[in-house]
């Protein structure tokens, strides 16, 4: 779909790059000819992960432990790329968190869980990165993952939908105060595209494609080909005027229905109960899994 080496001479990070549609992305822009620097908590994830991409172009990702909830760290972990004379020249915001809950349920910890990481943590990497472009007057571009619920609302997942909301008002609101800077923002709301994590914690006990496939006007779900595909198109240096821009990945699915978690609206305790037993135990698998590895110093 794009020449090749359309985006060689980038350096571009990816948060949460380790796993799921992060790593698609990682190595959809690698293959195009990008350097990509990926982060995330878990170390041993990271190294499964650079692993991968080493195979593609050996020596072209580099991964790094960061929390993007602790803007300390951030700011440390940026400031060493530059110190490193690796200058990050992009940024792809996708590390996120969410899981489907009554808002009654909700804990002060589970809120706190989701918005530090999407709408805290999304900020102090955008931030980290902004300075240094516009100290260096290099310009830079910064691409968001959101959700079609900025739009529409979502019921069960209000934390993911408040987060998200202010990543959408924060796209638009950067793309007016940094342009001048040659600094461009733009964000993707993608549609269903299976994820392990997502589907465990958005979709307890359901096949994740079968119905938001039926639904769809398009009769599927998305490919992680044509998220990376997007964020290649808005990253490369032809499409340097559009900014401030909000689009939606989804075939039309938003458009036709609204927020996909309005179909829990017909749930009873039981169904709540059941689902909140599915999302426990994936995240204790989960847990397990990390804890059986020895996670030893960053990569």
């Amino acid at each position: 779909m794009f020449r090749d080496a359309l985006l060689a001479g980038s350096r571009i990070l990816i948060t949460g790059g380790g796993s799921g549609l992060g790593l698609h992305a990682a190595t959809h822009l690698l293959r195009l000819g990008a350097d990509v620097e990926i982060w995330g908590r878990r170390g041993a994830m990271l190294r499964a992960a650079i692993a991968q991409l080493d195979a593609i172009r050996p020596n072209a990702a580099l991964a790094r432990i960061v929390d993007i909830r602790d803007a300390e760290a951030v700011d440390a972990a940026v400031a060493l790329s530059w110190s490193e004379g690796r200058p990050l020249t992009q940024l792809v915001n996708n590390a996120a968190g969410n899981f489907l809950s009554r808002t009654e349920d909700l804990s002060h910890r589970g809120f706190s869980a989701i918005a530090n990481t999407v709408f805290h943590g999304t900020f102090h990497v955008t931030q980290a990165l902004g300075k240094h472009w516009i100290a260096d007057g290099s310009g830079g571009a910064v691409v968001s993952i959101i959700v079609s619920w900025v739009w529409t609302g979502a019921p069960f997942v209000v934390p993911s939908a408040m987060s998200k909301a202010g990543v959408a008002a924060m796209t638009r609101s950067l793309a007016v105060e940094w342009g001048h800077h040659g600094i461009r923002l733009s964000a993707i709301a993608p549609g269903t595209i299976p994820t392990e994590g997502a589907n465990a914690r958005l979709h307890p006990g359901e096949d994740p494609s079968a119905e938001p496939a039926a639904r769809n006007p398009l009769k599927r779900v998305g490919e992680p080909e044509e998220l990376g595909n997007l964020i290649a198109f808005l990253l490369a240096p032809g499409c340097g005027w559009l900014t401030g821009q909000l689009i939606a990945l989804d075939g039309a699915d938003a458009l036709a229905n609204g927020a996909s978690t309005t179909k829990y609206l017909a749930w009873g305790d039981a169904d709540w109960a059941a689902a909140r037993d599915n999302i426990r135990s994936h995240d204790t698998r989960d847990k397990a899994q990390r804890s059986a590895v020895q996670e030893g110093p960053g990569p």
